[in-house]
């Protein structure tokens, strides 16, 4: 517990060292790697060269190896056994493949669970886990936590140097998993006592005053746990924090892993790990010693999606936000695994749409992706994912629809290597228009346990913000709060409830400096604890929007609220500021109908050379958030596109890349002198196109 607690300081005071750019694993000229996962173990050794060499023939260029071998990298406990894994090495090398390594501590060996069961976490019914399936393990737990060390410790000894190997996946898809054992709680403890210091801040920042859970000694509190004392009965404060623990545990374990493999693995080896594409309690933030992340995509699991055919297609939302997000560990990212076709889990699992494997990879490409790797090569013929597919059929040798348009997209970055200008500048057009969303996890976490109405749907809030800015042809990051603001025309910060005095003050030299800003309802309502001001709704931030937020309603999923904006109607049904507009501030648009009509919705007030946006309502369709942004880009001279639901453009290294998740054709308006390298200028649904102007 002592080693976890110095760990931990670390990731609390920020003293950890930081990677360097990611930039330097990745030659600009290649522009984007492929790969595929491969599990030897679930085959006969027999078959091992046969299926290397195909995965070579196909054009791959490295080979995922590893992540849930643990069982045979350590059969017995202490006893490690590598040479079934040199042997897979050396065909890779044979077929001039590289190999991405990955650690083993998602899947646990069965003689951990039975010799040291503590090693697993327990849920919120004290029940212990059970090996038998991945990401179980108590991050928190010393023995476990030096059981990691040590394989991890074998495997970077014996592969760190070897230069076929140009990186590592630490753990797969960590989850920032619930753990009510006792190590998680002791855990808890220390990380509470470091960060509030006496037991008496604690109280008041929890309040604890109230329904007298007050705490006389650190070593009195336990985890919350809403299972035991009902949703109405937990304290957002101390759920807050919780959630701030898990994420806090599972970086640092991360962190654990990529400084154990740092002490021996070659500089030009890189470490990432692969966060799932909507990650709801990892914070990829946290981590210190990683050199990027990395995301997974499931795009497709039985979700309607945009049209008939969306079914088929995918939601868009996945990679669009994931792209973005991950970027800001190490400032590149790439997809570590996609899907190669239908998968097991979907409340149903169709065909997809000819093609829709081969977009999703350039819709990667396309938003920067460093990197594509697929999960997985063969199709596995037992156990729990029988029904997932592969790149390759059952037969272990025929490739699957997936698996040919892998093939088909790796043939076309070889050609688009060939004239890439990876120096190229962004177009002035395209630069006019820069924008950023702001993020931070902690605002979500604490929306969403206290939305106040079921309509308000938290995850897809900042992504709908995204999809806006893409639809009107904007380059858009996301980014946190440490970023520069200034290298960007217009920044949105959407529903951001958590803030203080410092951040604030950042919004506002933004704005002084020329930045137009654009904040949203449910922004500073909330200091960093989770607690109001004492005082106005949203204090912090009434001077910068020029108004005061009177009240907030929100309507039953019946009702019809309407807004008036330049002469034309929209529709609100979730939620709306009620604003009180200062002197010399402009009101926008206002409320049309309810006891309240005239109230003004949104309002604009300019500070400095800039200006700020207050949107206080949101809408299903978007449709008004859509028109302000648009005036937002008009107001700082730039042109703006209009692409329908699921056209996403993008430009990188010289080419522009448009995808289509819609299930109707759409003509792209481009110049006639534009040279189309890929596709065809009518995007077909699940149709990708690249050209050069």
């Amino acid at each position: 517990m002592k080693q976890y607690l110095l760990l931990l300081l670390f990731i609390v005071s920020g003293l950890a060292a930081k990677s360097q750019n990611a930039d330097r694993f990745f030659p600009k000229k290649d522009l984007i790697s492929t790969g595929i996962y491969y599990y030897p173990e679930h085959w006969p050794e027999s078959q091992w060269e046969r299926d290397i060499k195909k995965i070579a023939n196909m054009g791959y260029e490295f080979v995922h190896l590893a992540e849930f071998a643990w069982y045979k990298m350590e059969p017995v406990e202490g006893k490690y056994d590598f040479e079934w894994l040199d042997r897979v090495v050396k065909l890779c090398e044979k077929y001039h493949l590289k190999i991405v390594m990955c650690t083993p501590s998602a899947t646990t060996p069965t003689w951990m669970r039975l010799n040291y069961p503590e090693t697993f976490i327990m849920d919120s019914h004290y029940i212990r886990a059970e090996n038998g399936t991945r990401g179980l393990g108590s991050v928190v737990n010393e023995k476990y936590r030096t059981f990691t060390t040590q394989i991890v410790a074998e495997m970077a000894k014996r592969y760190g140097q070897n230069k076929s190997v140009i990186g590592w996946q630490v753990d797969n898809e960590p989850p920032a998993i619930s753990d009510f054992s006792p190590a998680s709680q002791e855990a808890f403890r220390l990380w509470l006592k470091n960060k509030y210091k006496t037991i008496d801040e604690l109280n008041k920042v929890w309040g604890a005053a109230f329904w007298s859970q007050w705490f006389s000694d650190f070593s009195q509190v336990i985890i919350p746990n809403t299972n035991l004392v009902g949703w109405w009965g937990n304290n957002p404060h101390a759920l807050l924090d919780f959630k701030r623990y898990e994420a806090d545990a599972q970086a640092d374990f991360l962190d654990l892993q990529a400084g154990t493999l740092r002490k021996y693995i070659s500089a030009q080896q890189y470490i990432t790990t692969n966060y799932t594409a909507v990650c709801t309690g990892a914070d990829a933030s946290r981590t210190k010693k990683l050199d990027f992340a990395a995301y997974t995509a499931y795009p497709n699991g039985g979700n309607d999606n945009i049209g008939e055919t969306g079914f088929r297609l995918g939601n868009s939302k996945v990679i669009l936000f994931a792209s973005e997000l991950y970027k800001a560990v190490g400032g590149v990212s790439g997809v570590m695994e996609i899907q190669p076709g239908p998968v097991n889990w979907g409340g149903y699992n169709p065909l997809l749409l000819p093609g829709t494997v081969r977009m999703w990879l350039y819709h990667s490409f396309a938003a920067g992706g460093k990197l594509a790797c697929s999960y997985r090569f063969r199709q596995i013929l037992y156990s729990s994912e029988q029904y997932h597919s592969g790149v390759i059929k059952t037969d272990g040798v025929t490739p699957s629809p997936g698996g040919e348009e892998y093939m088909q997209f790796m043939k076309e970055i070889k050609e688009l290597r060939k004239v890439c200008k990876p120096d190229a500048k962004m177009p002035e057009k395209l630069a006019a228009r820069s924008t950023a969303i702001l993020w931070n996890l902690e605002n979500y976490w604490t929306i969403d346990r206290q939305k106040q109405t079921w309509q308000w749907d938290t995850w897809n809030y900042p992504v709908k913000f995204l999809e806006m800015a893409k639809s009107l042809g904007a380059p858009t990051d996301v980014i946190p709060e440490t970023a520069d603001f200034s290298k960007y025309k217009v920044l949105i910060v959407p529903a951001y409830e958590l803030a203080d005095s410092a951040l604030v003050k950042r919004w506002t030299e933004y704005v002084r400096n020329g930045g137009n800003l654009i904040l949203t309802c449910r922004t500073a309502t909330k200091d960093r604890a989770g607690h109001f001001w004492e005082g106005e709704c949203a204090a912090p931030i009434l001077g910068l929007i020029g108004a005061h937020v009177q009240a907030t309603d929100m309507l039953s999923g019946y009702a019809k609220g309407s807004i008036a904006m330049q002469g034309n109607s929209y529709n609100w049904n979730n939620w709306a500021d009620l604003l009180d507009a200062d002197k010399g501030t402009e009101v926008v648009a206002t409320y049309d109908n309810q006891f309240y009509k005239g109230k003004a919705a949104v309002v604009r007030h300019k500070l400095g050379k800039g200006s700020v946006t207050y949107i206080g309502v949101d809408t299903d369709d978007s449709m008004l958030e859509k028109d302000i942004l648009r005036n937002a880009y008009q107001s700082v001279g730039a042109t703006t596109e209009n692409y329908p639901e699921g056209v996403y453009v993008y430009w990188r290294d010289g080419f522009y890349v448009a995808v289509n998740y819609s299930s109707t054709d759409y003509t792209m308006n481009i110049p006639a002198s534009a040279k189309v390298l890929v596709g065809d200028k009518t995007l077909k649904p699940a149709g990708v196109l690249v050209w050069s102007e």
